[in-house]
C-alpha cells in the first residue's frame, strides 16, 4: 500500500477519535450540568419544605410516628429549623408577668374551660398568651388538631389559620418549666413550637387531656405555661368523638369542628 494512502487513513481515523473525544466532553458536560440542576432543585425544594414544617401547626409537637420514633431512640428526617436565640419584636417582656398567677375562661364551642397561668414557673409564656388574649387574638380561632394515642392525647388550637399556619413574625423563647420526666399530667396547658428549636414557640397551645408522655428533641421539652382548673371534660369529650376520616387514626383534625369563641384572663 502506498505510504500516502496509509498517512491519509491515519490522519482520518485520528480526526475521528478527536471528534470522539470532543462528542463525549460534551455529552459529560452536559450531564454534569444536569445534575447540578437537579441537585439545585432538590436544595431548594428541602429549603422549601423546612420552612413549611416550621410554620405548619402539626410541626408545634411531635406527631404520633414522630413520637414512636422518638421513644425508639431513632432520629428524626426532618430538617433542622433555625436556632437564632431572640425574640420577634411585638412579643411582650416576661418581667410583664413575672410572679403573677392568672385566672380566667377559655371558651370552646360555647363551653368554657377554667383556667390558670402560671408567670412564675413561666414568665415569658404568661406574658405572651396574656397579651394575646388581651388583644383578642384567639377570638374564633380554632383547634385544628387531636391526638388519641393510647398514653398520647391533646387538642391544639391557636393557629393563624385554619389548616394550622404559624406565624413566623411571632416567635420567641426561651423554653421555660419543661417537664424532667417529659410527662405532661392531664389539664397542662403547654406551648407548641418548631422541632428542635428553643426560640420557636408561637401563638399555638397545646391542652392535654390525658396523661401523655412527649419526648424531649434536641432543645428540650414544651413550656408548660399553665393548667386547666374545671372543664377539662369538654376536651374529653372532643376527643370521644374522634378525628375526621382520612387523617391518622390517632392524629388529625377532630370531627367535630372546634372554635374558640373567646380566651379571658385576669
Amino acid at each position: 500500500m502506498p505510504a500516502s494512502s496509509r498517512s491519509a487513513r491515519e490522519a482520518k481515523r485520528r480526526i475521528q477519535q478527536m471528534e470522539a473525544k470532543r462528542g463525549l466532553r460534551r455529552d459529560q458536560e452536559q450531564r454534569r450540568r444536569r445534575d447540578n440542576a437537579i441537585a439545585a432543585g432538590a436544595g431548594t425544594a428541602a429549603v422549601v419544605l423546612a420552612v413549611v414544617l416550621q410554620l405548619t401547626a402539626f410541626a408545634g409537637n411531635p406527631t404520633e410516628e414522630e413520637f414512636a420514633a422518638l421513644e425508639a431512640g431513632l432520629s428524626s428526617p426532618s430538617a433542622s429549623p433555625s436556632l437564632q436565640a431572640t425574640n420577634s419584636p411585638n412579643v411582650p417582656a416576661a418581667d410583664t408577668a413575672a410572679g403573677k398567677t392568672f385566672t380566667g375562661d377559655l371558651v370552646l364551642n360555647g363551653s368554657p374551660l377554667a383556667v390558670e397561668l402560671d408567670g412564675t414557673k413561666a414568665p415569658q409564656a404568661a406574658a405572651v398568651f396574656k397579651s394575646l388574649s388581651d388583644e383578642g387574638y384567639f377570638n374564633a380561632k380554632t383547634c385544628h388538631r387531636l391526638t388519641t394515642g393510647e398514653t398520647f392525647g391533646l387538642l391544639q388550637c391557636g393557629a393563624s389559620g385554619p389548616n394550622g399556619q404559624g406565624d413566623p413574625s411571632y416567635t420567641w423563647g426561651p423554653l421555660e418549666n419543661t417537664p424532667a420526666d417529659n410527662t405532661y399530667p392531664a389539664g397542662t396547658i403547654a406551648v407548641a413550637r418548631s422541632g428542635n428549636n428553643a426560640f420557636g414557640n408561637g401563638k399555638q397551645f397545646f391542652i392535654v387531656y390525658k396523661d401523655t408522655v412527649i419526648p424531649a428533641d434536641s432543645a428540650g421539652g414544651y413550656t408548660v405555661v399553665g393548667r386547666v382548673t374545671s372543664g377539662l371534660d369538654v376536651v374529653s369529650n372532643i376527643a370521644a368523638a374522634g378525628i375526621t376520616p382520612g387523617s391518622s387514626d390517632t392524629d388529625g383534625a377532630p370531627v367535630e369542628p372546634v372554635t374558640i369563641d373567646s380566651f379571658s384572663l385576669k
